[in-house]
């Protein structure tokens, strides 16, 4: 489905990405937004209508080239679907297989309307095809091709390479000059028409040209095998040469249309070069394009990330000295604290005053110290604040624990004051000081038992008041 355009559904030429995420043949997304103002993405539309934004708007400066799935398309697996061709390969290269297919159906280039396989062009216009006459200038007679080769001779002392030039009839004694005929008559094509028409021709009827030179060469090769026989037996060597050199010269003639093909091809593959290295240089511009919004996208997203927790934190602090932490999940947190996946946790951090001191709280489930693996280890941590240059130095307000009871019968309640000889609470250097407070804050039993209800629906709640 990603090999697919977004708007013919078929499978994606040079594909565009939008801004929505979508992709696009470049031709049907400047079709699109030719014919119609303001496009919305239809892809959008139909996935979820009520998510529109201003990224579903199509404009070709909006969109960019994809080169990863064009190169990833270059590179599938396909096969003709044409009845009687085997053909298969990679699809890049499978337009140039398209226009050499010897199966694939091709409109007859002389107009009769008839569709025939590549391989059988030749045959028609030799045998079938109605539009593939001659008219007799002399007798006014209109001969089809077959009729022609039948009907016409050549005169026996011109050499074979004058056949384009001069035509003999039964009726006619004169020779009839034929002008603007096509420049591969000598191979076998017999159209005719004004110079416009001839250009036309030529310019349509490369595979069919190609496929009269190989039959051209295929009989010219019979005939000089049968002429190299006949000079063994019967025939005077000076008729041979001749022949031979009738045969050679219309033998140039052919390579010289297919060396100004050659010439024609290597201009347009040269033009084709410089208009790819102009695409590259396109491309390489936009991917520098791509990668500069890349790198502010990442700055963005690492501002609005800091501006999250910058909102979460401001939304979680208190500035009175009263602190309410929930912890939930205490469950696999107590399990993490056993293992040693994750022994503390720290609470958000919270100000004894707008203006105060930062403190936050560090709980060890498990324990710590004297408490580790009988019970919850309590402790207050001083951090450095905005404000510390303002504040007194040692921190020495009175701190309150309390574990709540979820029935409000018995709250479990500690405190202490601050051991002003401590490094805990003078001004801090760090991000935080060393944490200090109750080691044996609450027996794990007590923690767990039926009859209280410190730990509810998974869930228990920690406050901390400073006086």
């Amino acid at each position: 489905q990603k090999y697919l355009c977004s708007n013919c559904n078929n499978i994606l030429k040079k594909a565009l990405q939008t801004l929505c995420g979508h992709r696009y043949c470049s031709a049907c997304l400047s079709w699109i937004v030719r014919t119609n103002k303001n496009a919305i993405c239809q892809k959008c539309k139909e996935e979820d209508p009520g998510t529109l934004s201003e990224g579903s708007l199509l404009a070709e400066e909006r969109a960019f080239g994809d080169a990863a799935i064009n190169k990833e398309i270059s590179e599938l697996k396909v096969h003709c679907v044409t009845l009687g061709c085997s053909w298969s390969g990679i699809m890049k290269n499978f337009e140039e297989h398209q226009s050499l297919c010897e199966c694939a159906l091709i409109p007859c280039h002389t107009g009769c309307g008839h569709m025939v396989m590549r391989k059988k062009l030749a045959d028609h216009l030799e045998n079938g095809c109605v539009n593939n006459v001659t008219m007799c200038q002399k007798c006014k007679r209109s001969l089809s091709s077959s009729e022609y080769q039948g009907g016409w001779r050549r005169k026996p002392e011109l050499p074979e390479c004058s056949l384009s030039t001069f035509l003999f009839s039964e009726n006619c004694s004169t020779p009839l000059i034929i002008k603007d005929g096509c420049r591969f008559a000598e191979a076998g094509c017999s159209f005719r028409g004004s110079k416009e028409k001839i250009k036309e021709h030529e310019k349509t009827a490369v595979g069919a040209h190609m496929l009269l030179l190989l039959q051209h060469i295929k009989q010219l090769k019979a005939d000089l095998c049968t002429a190299a026989k006949s000079a063994n037996g019967f025939i005077p060597r000076e008729k041979v040469i001749s022949e031979l050199e009738n045969k050679l010269h219309v033998f140039e003639n052919i390579v010289a249309v297919l060396n100004k093909e050659v010439e024609t091809s290597n201009l347009e593959i040269t033009a084709f070069r410089r208009q790819s290295e102009l695409d590259q240089n396109v491309i390489r511009g936009l991917e520098l394009k791509i990668a500069e919004l890349h790198r502010c996208l990442t700055q963005k997203d690492a501002g609005l990330s800091s501006l999250h927790k910058t909102l979460l934190f401001s939304e979680q602090a208190s500035y009175d000295g009263v602190f309410l932490w929930k912890i939930t999940d205490v469950g696999r947190k107590l399990q993490d604290s056993v293992t040693g996946r994750a022994v503390s946790l720290y609470s958000p951090a919270f100000y004894t005053a707008k203006y105060g001191y930062k403190v936050c709280l560090r709980v060890y489930l498990n324990g710590d110290g004297t408490g580790k693996g009988t019970h919850v280890s309590l402790f207050f941590v001083v951090m450095k604040g905005d404000y510390d240059a303002l504040l007194p130095w040692p921190f020495r307000h009175k701190v309150t624990f309390m574990l709540l009871d979820q029935n409000n019968r018995e709250h479990i309640i500690d405190a202490f004051r601050p051991d002003l000889t401590s490094a805990s609470f003078q001004r801090p250097v760090n991000e935080m000081n060393v944490a200090s407070g109750c080691p044996m804050f609450l027996p794990l039993s007590k923690l767990q038992s039926p009859k209280y209800a410190y730990v509810k629906e998974d869930t228990l709640f920690l406050k901390c008041i400073i006086e």
